[in-house]
């Protein structure tokens, strides 16, 4: 069976505290199922060719950091775009990789959830971005389905768990407010997550 193939976009190297935990390189791969307004990667996903690579490739190209992965606890960090679209890649880059590197995968989890389910034995952190648990405000500003966020983020916390999925909650100017991020906040709270991360859009 051929091995499948990632759509690379970007390698960024030797990153700290933005990724996952200890130095992490990111990994930006095409394709992305929402429009978010103030899509910070918009043009590099619209206007970039994607370069697509094998998982033994890709492994080629990071290992340079592998001394920095391991002490530190850092690792792979697939973004992009939407990580999931890609589970079975990066069931095949854990399978080839060192076992000691950490796999984050940054998601909206507006994904299938066979997908989700997919990637849960090969992906050690889920960074996820919740817009908005609202299922109107989180429609008017990415035009996705609120509900298949939820619906992922359910199963999500049955099957891997709080203590593996971080959870960033913006505040995004003209779609939501101060009370209603807290609101999604609470409501993520109620339902189990501890590592709740609240931020602010900065718009020019």
């Amino acid at each position: 069976m051929t091995d499948p193939l990632y759509p690379l976009l970007a390698v960024a190297r030797l990153r700290m505290g933005t990724d996952g935990k200890g130095i992490t390189t990111l990994v930006a791969g095409a394709g992305c199922p929402l429009s978010c307004r103030f899509c910070i990667n918009r043009k590099l996903l619209l206007e970039a060719k994607p370069e697509m690579v094998s998982p033994r490739e890709l492994y080629n190209r990071v290992k340079i950091d592998n001394l920095y992965f391991q002490a530190t606890g850092g690792g792979i960090t697939f973004g992009g775009g939407e990580a999931l679209l890609h589970a079975a890649f990066i069931s095949h880059f854990r399978q080839i990789c060192p076992k000691e590197w950490r796999i984050c995968a940054e998601t909206s989890l507006c994904v299938h959830g066979d997908l989700l389910k997919m990637a849960l034995s090969s992906v050690d952190e889920f960074i996820v971005d919740c817009k908005d648990l609202d299922e109107s405000r989180f429609h008017a500003y990415t035009g996705g389905d609120g509900r298949q966020m939820s619906e992922n983020l359910i199963y999500l916390l049955e099957k891997a768990g709080p203590g593996r999925v971080h959870i960033r909650v913006p505040l995004i100017p003209g779609y939501n407010t101060l009370y209603d991020r807290q609101d999604s906040i609470r409501i993520l709270r109620e339902m189990g997550f501890t590592r709740i991360e609240p931020f602010e859009y900065i718009v020019k």
